[in-house]
């Protein structure tokens, strides 16, 4: 991941070609002379790396940038990272629908497309059905599939970072420990005739907060996103990077326990996410009579100004408001952003409800209670992010040169 505004690239002989690459794309030095400062390097040396970056089509040069010497002279070349030169896959995967795209290197959404996909029908028919709206959708964007450097996905369950396995998912019957990454890989060979890319695997929550954290708030040092959809999960970003726990787990609020006697999915009783997530609300809509089976169910109902769900949402939010104040208070960030099916006014209209009365008010003095600015592209855009910053990461970078012999 690239880091703070306020930190430098490694100096001297020890910055790398792709540390140089880091300082660009993250626009800290963008001209040979701002590189050299940056890391103590020679002008020939910046050079010769540079020029590896150049070869490999990852950087080009942009228009002159100020003249600084106030004797004058020919302005600076600005450096810029080339996006033009690979296409990133994401998909985002819920419980009965799922979302996929063809992304540039910077977020740019090329080609989408959403279709009905179930996740309980297991992983190896799911990961395949995606292999073959990835070859679609390369189609439709007019991309070859050999410019694909990589493929995101979210799925709605914790995610152990090192494997790309999910674990112990209570809304994912049958995908507990699977390889993903491996199949999903294979799929994309299948039916592309493609050689396999890297495929990175994180909670969708996560990749939400992620994606609008560095589209919307990039300043923000501790952003939380709350996504209700048929269950409950939260995403946490600290100084640009996702926080995942130790193995996955952060951010799983939907399993706090509230004191209430509902079965949850899980096998207990009494968590958040049985009585206030998408699914839950809809539940007691049927019971009322109401046609609804899902989050999305709700999401329409909502949408239609139907008053017993937006009333059922509010209470909904109240609910998950007062697990909030103290998620809020333990971590003081400066954004709290609701997404998902129930991100409406009646939920967000409970949330603050609750927030406000049971959290300190220095805990929310600085806090800025949002909805999603991507909507539901937000995990396709993490997804993507995530790639990038993985493959261009400064010791990646290395790798990837050296085995394109440049």
């Amino acid at each position: 991941m690239t880091g703070s505004p306020g930190r430098t690239g490694k100096s001297g002989s020890q910055a790398s070609a792709g540390d140089l690459l880091e300082l660009v794309r993250s626009g800290r030095a963008t001209t040979r002379g701002a590189l050299q400062q940056a890391t103590g390097l020679s002008r020939a040396t910046v050079g010769q790396r540079l020029d590896r970056l150049f070869r490999a089509g990852w950087l080009r040069e942009g228009a002159g940038g100020p003249v600084d010497s106030p004797l004058g002279g020919r302005p600076s070349i600005t450096l810029e990272f080339d996006d033009a030169h690979a296409v990133v896959l994401a998909a985002d995967l819920d419980t009965r629908h799922a979302r996929a795209a063809v992304l540039s290197l910077t977020g740019e959404i090329f080609a989408e497309h959403t279709g009905t996909l179930v996740i309980e029908d297991g992983p190896d028919a799911v990961l395949g059905e995606l292999g073959h709206w990835f070859a679609e959708l390369l189609e439709k964007a007019g991309h070859r599939a050999d410019e694909v450097c990589g493929i995101g996905l979210a799925v709605p369950g914790p995610v152990d970072s090192e494997t790309g396995r999910v674990v112990q998912p209570p809304i994912m019957p049958g995908w507990d420990g699977y390889d993903i990454t491996g199949r999903l890989a294979r799929a994309f060979t299948e039916h592309t005739g493609a050689p396999a890319v890297p495929v990175l695997v994180d909670n969708d929550a996560n990749l939400m907060a992620y994606g609008e954290q560095r589209t919307g708030y990039p300043d923000c040092s501790a952003f939380v996103l709350v996504k209700v959809s048929t269950g409950i999960g939260a995403g946490v970003v600290v100084d640009g990077s996702v926080y995942r726990g130790i193995d996955g787990g952060a951010g799983d609020i939907g399993h706090i326990r509230v004191g209430a006697e509902a079965l949850c999915r899980c096998g207990s009783y009494g968590c958040l996410a049985a009585v206030a997530s998408g699914g839950a609300v809809a539940r007691r809509l049927a019971e009322a009579g109401v046609p609804a089976a899902s989050g999305s169910d709700v999401r329409d109902l909502l949408a239609a100004g139907h008053p017993e769900a937006a009333a059922l949402a509010r209470e909904a939010g109240r609910r998950v408001g007062d697990v909030l104040a103290t998620v809020v208070t333990l971590l003081n960030p400066g954004v709290l952003m609701i997404a998902g099916d129930l991100a409406g006014t009646p939920f967000l209209t409970g949330v603050r409800e609750l927030l406000y009365q049971r959290a300190l008010p220095r805990s929310t003095a600085h806090l800025d209670v949002v909805t999603s600015r991507l909507g539901e592209r937000a995990g396709l855009v993490g997804a993507g992010a995530l790639v990038v910053e993985y493959l261009y990461a400064p010791e990646r970078v290395e790798e990837r040169l050296l085995a394109l012999g440049v």
